[in-house]
């Protein structure tokens, strides 16, 4: 379950463009980045397999379905034909060619979500920083996971707001150690700890509204729509059975 949060002001930060890496799928950390430009070499079709594949991924996981699904983008570097609809959802939501091609265009697209520091355009590290100690240190995973995890966050609250008319998401909580989530009454398995979890805030659209597009985005874990902010995680992708507190399906 979703345990609470305290929210303080930290989104104050312009965006610019990011960047990532590839790597391979590991436990709960599902994949290992590195921050630099990624360089796509290749065009990608269905039918792919590799690293690339995996980071492709990544960046459209967000672009799940259509309407409201209990249906994820496997983190497999395989394109498979889940992946497929993922990329004409984003194609089309883009104004790109919507033919499941991840050609120059798509890529560059893809690119222009990052920042050069690995976060995305529109979100940026320290707005999920455990907000103790302004780090990810102390989770159930190690700084480097959470921070990976996080990334991944990223990724699909960018589709998000996309799909909410590019409206400005504030995240008041994201990562928490266990001693900060302890502190604030969170639950002791909280999805906050393996910084896969965001709590937020959309000034001007009502709360059922993002919970409703989030339904669309392949978050796994979302909270009633009922509170005063809205809470989204992603823990399928750990293992875990899908959550939906107010499920539409």
């Amino acid at each position: 379950m979703t345990s609470s949060f305290r929210p303080i002001d930290r989104r104050s930060m312009l965006r610019g463009t990011l960047a990532a890496g590839a790597g391979i799928a590991f436990g709960q950390l599902l994949f290992s980045g590195t921050a630099q430009a990624y360089a796509w070499s290749r065009t990608l079709t269905q039918g792919a397999t590799g690293a690339d594949v995996t980071e492709l991924q990544i960046r459209i996981a967000g672009w799940a379905a259509d309407s409201a699904s209990q249906t994820r983008v496997g983190i497999d570097g395989d394109f498979g034909p889940g992946t497929a609809a993922a990329v004409r959802r984003f194609q089309a939501a883009y104004g790109l060619s919507a033919d499941a091609e991840v050609g120059p265009n798509t890529q560059a697209k893809l690119n222009a979500l990052e920042q050069s520091d690995g976060s995305t355009l529109h979100f940026n590290w320290t707005e999920f920083y455990n907000q103790t100690d302004g780090t990810f240190n102390g989770g159930k995973l190690s700084a480097s996971q959470v921070k990976e995890n996080v990334r991944r966050c990223m990724y699909k609250l960018e589709a998000l707001r996309k799909k909410l008319g590019d409206k400005p998401i504030t995240v008041n909580s994201g990562f928490r150690s266990i001693a900060h989530n302890a502190e604030i009454g969170g639950a002791s398995d909280s999805m906050h700890l393996y910084g896969t979890a965001a709590d937020l805030d959309v000034p001007g659209v009502a709360t059922k509204t993002v919970y409703q597009k989030a339904e669309t985005c392949g978050f796994s874990g979302l909270e009633t729509y009922t509170v005063d902010h809205q809470h989204v995680d992603s823990r399928a992708d750990l293992g875990r059975a899908w959550w939906w507190e107010n499920g539409t399906v």
